[in-house]
């Protein structure tokens, strides 16, 4: 193999001209003979025991040549592109130049790869920042989360109101006839909750545990196709009405939901966790405000492969995601009309946006020279090991140490952009004044808004509960 030239093009591709010798050529030749000698019939010989001459001899000594060539290609390329030291992010195309004879060939091979970057500023600059205060109500909001974490469904002897629960048993009737999807045992409705199809749990207000009702139900026009603006009937049986026991919030609750013995003392421990909560967030939105200056600034020529692989990896990611759902990608794209074409062209953009990212994070490590020793990627084992509570072999076991090594490094890029920034005050929302004519647009707009749909599924099949709206 020879390079006989290696040329720059636009978007950071490169074309690399090549020649396969008559030996590598040869080699590959006889390579592509083993491979296709049982698939060739010659008369008096069993298939693949005829010699490759008198293969030749019947159908050419051109009749190799083709596979031998595809075997060739990837070695040959391979060197070359380790030779002239390009790093190739994406496949090449490749073409023939000239003939292919039995001396060898040559190639053409045009191939995307790693672009020159140019930093631009990525020093002291600024971005605004958001000053974290906690007030009593973001604490009481809180504890109330915690009391409705802890809060018992009791059965009462009386009447339902909304707020309460009852555990019924319901079949939907069209026509005089059940309809599929339609019947469900010993549900737990929540009275008010909205979940399903209108005027079903309104009609519930007022039965007791042990009452029978038939519920005159008629389904929105942006139902499911089949029962959607029909008139059906429900026959419900009520089995019980449940109201929520919300527990006092006072020293007693604290023991039982922490491990504070007192209210006061839980109260100023949940102040400190949203105080910490809302610091993180707000050094995070300050550091990717900066980050995102920082990419923005870079001049690079961005090879469309790059953004296509990143595009490719968010779908990648966006099916695990999915998956660990339980929905299978392709009723996925059933379910919702899309096309995976449509997922990928979705993702050009922001994809476009973290190769500048990655790119400028790679331009800050090798402008700053930055490096991780062996005892910071040491230290991070044992970070990740006390944070997720496991064996520091095991975390060792599912993370390499250049994994760790590249974080590291990593953290060090971010912290040079965010220790020579300056955090700003965040401009503040100033509401617009609304003159008379404009008001009278707006309410004349909102009255012929048209009411705002709903997805509402009217049949579900197995398990899955029906007449919800979700």
């Amino acid at each position: 193999m020879s390079v006989k030239s290696c040329e720059k093009l636009e978007k950071s591709q490169v074309a690399l001209t090549v020649e396969v010798g008559a030996a590598e050529f040869q080699a590959a030749i006889e390579k592509a003979y083993q491979k296709m000698r049982k698939k060739i019939n010659v008369p008096g010989f069993r298939p693949g025991k005829a010699p490759r001459k008198v293969i030749e001899g019947m159908y050419g000594a051109e009749v190799f040549f083709e596979e031998a060539i595809n075997i060739a290609f990837p070695d040959a390329y391979e060197a070359a592109v380790k030779e002239q030291e390009l790093q190739v992010v994406g496949y090449p195309t490749v073409e023939l130049v000239g003939e292919c004879t039995k001396d060898g060939f040559t190639f053409k091979a045009t191939a995307p790869v790693y672009p020159e970057v140019t930093l631009g500023q990525y020093k002291e600059l600024s971005a605004p920042k958001d000053e974290v205060k906690v007030t009593a109500a973001d604490v009481d909001e809180r504890l109330k989360e915690l009391s409705d974490r802890n809060t018992r469904l009791v059965s009462v002897d009386r009447e339902a109101k909304e707020g309460d629960t009852v555990v019924i048993d319901f079949e939907g009737f069209l026509d005089g006839k059940p309809f599929d999807g339609g019947k469900g045992e010993n549900h737990s409705l929540e009275l008010g909750s909205h979940s399903f199809v209108p005027g079903f749990e309104e009609q519930l207000i007022g039965v007791k545990a042990g009452d029978e009702k038939d519920l005159d139900i008629t389904f929105p026009e942006d139902y499911h196709a089949d029962l959607a603006g029909k008139a059906v009937v429900f026959k419900v049986k009520v089995h019980e009405v449940k109201e929520k026991e919300v527990p006092a919030l006072d020293d007693e609750f604290a023991k039982d939901v922490s491990e504070f013995d007192t209210l006061k003392d839980l109260k100023a421990d949940l102040k400190k966790k949203i105080t910490e909560e809302r610091q993180k967030a707000a050094d995070q939105a300050f550091e990717d405000a900066l980050m995102e200056q920082v990419a923005a600034n870079i001049t690079a020529d961005i090879p469309d492969a790059m953004v296509e692989n990143q595009a490719h990896q968010f779908l990648d990611n966006f099916k695990m995601q999915i998956a660990q759902q339980g929905i299978p990608y392709d009723q996925y794209l059933k379910m919702t009309g899309m096309e995976e074409s449509k997922l990928l062209a979705d993702a050009k953009e922001p994809a476009e946006r973290q190769v500048r990212m990655d790119l400028a994070m790679a331009a800050i490590i090798k402008a700053e020279n930055l490096e991780a020793t062996d005892e910071e990627v040491e230290a991070e084992f044992k970070k990740l090991a006390e944070q997720y509570n496991m064996e520091l072999d095991t975390v060792k076991k599912y993370l390499q140490p250049e994994q760790i090594r590249d974080q590291v490094i990593s953290r060090k890029a971010v912290a040079v952009v965010v220790d020579s920034a300056t955090a700003t005050k965040p401009e503040k929302k100033t509401a617009k004044k609304t003159t008379k004519k404009a008001a009278d647009a707006a309410e004349e707009g909102e009255e012929k808004k048209p009411a705002k749909k709903t997805t509402k599924k009217a049949v579900k099949k197995e398990d899955e509960e029906p007449v919800e709206s979700k």
